[in-house]
């Protein structure tokens, strides 16, 4: 159904978890906006920039050549100045996102950011948002003895059933593609929920999502990367229609 008020936004990610977890703050919080999804700059078209009025960014994937990807945003900030361009950064890309991406109409966010924070951007708008985050802004501290207790000792094949989760599929296509039962892709994804002391499907994708579950599962790398993936799919499939919360 197309929005009354006609506003467009595009919310860019890789990672599907992402995509519905940031689509899912836009339905709740600003259901207005007709949203495109894309993974990567190169499947925008033209149209979909003439109409956009925010495009929300995740540009905290592990990228070969983070430069080359942020020059291209850069490129069409010089472009598309009407557009509000929020960016959610990883800690080593914020350097050189102050240095490509900061304008007038641009936000960055940490990739950490509370989802208030991202509420907040959108709802300021490119006039009044803050450029930088608060949370990009504080210094980063790390502790030995919380990164112990954050260590998390999966198994090979609940990494496995988890990472193709974050990517989208759902426990048919997962037990399909991995030759095992409906009942033992179920059994592995709620053993790995136990481990990591998780209580509901909404608690598994929010960890998912997280910097530390992407990491662990090496999500920000799957695409393409792991030979693993590179076998090709028996069928067309769609993400799954879960929603982080």
């Amino acid at each position: 159904m197309t929005p009354s008020n006609g506003k467009h936004g595009i919310v860019i990610s890789r990672v599907p978890v992402m995509q519905s977890g940031l689509g899912g703050v836009m339905a709740r919080h600003f259901p207005e906006y007709d949203l495109t999804y894309c993974r990567s700059l190169q499947e925008l078209t033209l149209l979909q920039l003439r109409r956009a009025e925010v495009i929300i960014a995740d540009i905290s994937g592990d990228y070969r050549n983070p430069r080359g990807t942020l020059e291209q945003y850069y490129g069409l900030l010089n472009q598309y100045r009407d557009i509000h361009w929020i960016f959610l950064v990883s800690r080593p890309l914020y350097p050189l996102a102050v240095e490509l991406l900061m304008r007038p109409e641009t936000t960055l966010l940490s990739d950490l950011e509370p989802i208030e924070g991202v509420i907040s951007a959108i709802r300021a708008g490119s006039e009044r948002a803050e450029r930088i985050s608060q949370t990009l802004l504080m210094p980063e501290t790390s502790d030995p003895d919380d990164e112990n207790e954050q260590f998390v000792a999966l198994t090979h094949s609940e990494r496995k059933v988890l990472r193709l989760l974050g990517k989208g599929w759902g426990i048919n296509q997962i037990a399909t593609l991995l030759k095992k039962s409906n009942k033992t892709i179920s059994a592995q994804k709620n053993s790995a929920m136990r481990r990591l002391s998780l209580r509901s499907n909404a608690d598994m994708y929010a960890w998912i999502s997280s910097t530390q579950g992407m990491r662990e599962l090496s999500l920000m790398s799957a695409y393409g990367e792991f030979e693993e993936w590179k076998r090709p799919l028996q069928q067309d499939i769609s993400p799954s229609s879960k929603i982080a919360q």
